[in-house]
């Protein structure tokens, strides 16, 4: 007998070998995600049997850490059930059905056991893991039919580094126990299994999983979270891993997919020149930029036709030298007596997001120009009279023929030509990008600012990187609003609702859009109402936990309510990493 079972054992390893490489991926997958069942099982029992608050604790550690081994696959297949496993912990509107959906998973369960276990929520907390378990079983039945191919799967391993770099060291998704650093390292095991299945006797493969070891080395080394050295991990970890993956594909022949979206499918990675896509932003094929039309949307941009007396151009309130903000806390209403209801924006490297305005209101760039130059405080234009104007310019009907091949021009053409103009203010060449590229260096302040940014003071969080807007990573398929607890100029709560104006739920009462803060130095004053002159006021109404900090009642605050705790030099760290975002010479 004792011959026959390693005999058996032998035809199943021949059996697997044979399997296709994707299926024996698969294979793995979906053991992994009965090991997390199990732990969660684990969990469970001992909520239900009262086990002590320390041993709960470390259980739920070891449970999500189990997690991190299906991440990858299971965010990439199976999107919509694993945010039911491990979301934010914050409610979301569903706008088209008009619902506010409460939070559930891991991250509920985490708040609920961290810092501290009280007895009085055992029965939420038991129903969150009936929850999580399960969509975990909804995950099990979907991998037995899932058909993986190794085009997707190298595409998601890169994904799940691009995860790491945006959120996982920066705690995203362990905002109260503080254990997404040794979280990466399951993470990189699993990504280490898969890449051995295509291949594991290459000097090249021998490399990479050189690399991984690094990346297991630094983040299992205990290291406290506010400690951290992310910018040593992405520099050499993160990219030259992202990188590797990405040159090993095409080694292996194996296709990269041609998919239109905002993260490029042949991004090597996250701080290539060329990573993202305007065009997967924009939204139409009939909006795709080319010179032509960025040509004559710069025309447009600058010229007072499109305002209702000729009196003002888009210009007027963006200066190129401003990174096309005013300086202003809000401009002056096409009156001449009154202001504006909102700040400025900046419109240099906007393209790369979901949404438009403060409010989200929009989710085109052509819809943002229309809106503008019809809003009777901005613009107070009409679109039909520009167009007749316009027609009337021998100059602009030449631009126009060139832009948009022979045809007529109207409205569309307008507005299209003007997004196409502001989507090429995006250029990502800032000191940050160079350093991520490792073709400059850091002062010690700017790197201590960067670690900051994306650890303890928590930036990263909701300006993810690289974009440094609320796009989400790392798929940027969506634009978040926050609900910071802005004060007005007398200290008091700002009476702007923001989101809650367009869609009428209670939870976006004072939410705004997280806009991008690149060239924040050219772009005070700050916040949607500009109540804050300078970067050192921003960091200081951060430290404080924005508007609870100020005693503001906000039951819908998105902003961790806790102090941040810098010192005064982690402040000025703080904004020594911001000037690196400036790219406007």
């Amino acid at each position: 007998m004792k011959k026959i079972i390693p005999f058996l054992l032998f035809l199943v390893l021949i059996g697997c070998q044979k399997k296709e490489k994707s299926v024996q991926i698969n294979d793995l997958f979906k053991a992994d995600v009965a090991l997390v069942f199990k732990e969660v099982s684990l969990l469970q029992k001992g909520i239900e049997s009262n086990q002590d608050e320390q041993k709960l604790q470390q259980q739920f550690l070891k449970t999500h850490e189990q997690y991190k081994k299906i991440e990858m696959l299971s965010e990439y297949y199976f999107p919509s059930v694993t945010k039911a496993v491990n979301g934010p912990a914050i409610p979301e509107y569903e706008e088209n059905d008009g619902k506010v959906i409460a939070p559930e998973g891991f991250q509920v369960i985490e708040e609920l056991l961290f810092p501290e276990y009280d007895v009085q929520s055992k029965e939420v907390l038991l129903k969150q893991i009936g929850i999580v378990m399960a969509n975990l079983k909804r995950i099990a039945s979907l991998a037995k039919t899932n058909t993986l191919t190794d085009s997707h799967v190298f595409d998601a391993m890169r994904l799940e580094v691009f995860r790491i770099i945006t959120l996982g060291i920066t705690g995203f998704d362990s905002p109260v126990a503080k254990n997404s650093i040794p979280e990466v390292v399951p993470a990189l095991q699993t990504l280490q299994r898969y890449l051995a299945v295509y291949d594991s006797e290459s000097e090249e493969a021998k490399n990479l999983v050189q690399l991984i070891n690094e990346g297991i080395k630094q983040t299992s080394a205990k290291i406290p979270f506010d400690k951290f050295d992310r910018a040593a991990f992405i520099l050499n970890v993160g990219n030259p891993l992202s990188r590797g993956l990405y040159e090993s594909q095409l080694r292996l022949g194996i296709p990269v997919f041609d998919e239109v979206r905002g993260l490029k499918t042949n991004a090597a990675t996250l701080f290539d020149k060329n990573a993202f896509d305007a065009e997967a932003f924009s939204g139409f094929p009939d909006y795709k930029t080319t010179a032509d039309k960025i040509a004559l949307g710069k025309m447009l941009f600058n010229d007072p036709v499109l305002s209702g007396d000729n009196s003002r151009s888009c210009a007027s309130c963006h200066h190129e030298d401003k990174a096309f903000t005013d300086g202003l806390e809000k401009a002056t209403s096409f009156n001449g007596k009154t202001y504006v209801k909102r700040n400025t924006p900046t419109l240099s490297n906007i393209a790369f997001q979901r949404a438009f305005f403060s409010d989200s209101r929009v989710n085109y760039l052509e819809d943002q120009a229309v809106a503008v130059i019809t809003n009777k405080e901005e613009m107070h234009g009409d679109m039909d009279a520009a167009t007749i104007e316009i027609k009337k310019n021998k100059e602009y009907v030449a631009q126009f023929k060139r832009a948009f091949l022979e045809k007529e021009i109207s409205a569309f053409e307008i507005k299209n030509a003007l997004a196409s103009y502001i989507r090429s203010l995006s250029n990502y060449d800032a000191k940050f990008d160079r350093y991520m590229r490792a073709e400059t260096t850091f002062t010690a302040d700017e790197k201590a600012g960067f670690n900051l940014f994306a650890g303890k003071a928590k930036c990263a969080s909701c300006h993810f990187i690289p974009l440094t807007n609320g796009t989400a990573p790392p798929h940027y398929d969506r634009s978040e609003s926050e609900v910071l607890g802005v004060p007005d100029k007398s200290g008091k709560l700002d009476g702007d609702l923001g989101k809650y104006l367009i869609s009428n739920a209670p939870l976006h009462k004072n939410s705004f859009k997280t806009p991008t803060i690149r060239n924040i130095t050219l772009t005070a004053p700050y916040m949607h109402n500009g109540v804050y002159k300078t970067l050192e006021e921003v960091v200081d109404f951060y430290e404080e936990g924005g508007g609870a900090g100020l005693g503001f009642n906000l039951d819908n605050q998105t902003l961790p309510t806790d102090k941040l705790n810098l010192s005064d030099l982690e402040k000025k760290q703080l904004v020594a990493f911001m000037k690196t975002l400036t790219d406007i010479k």
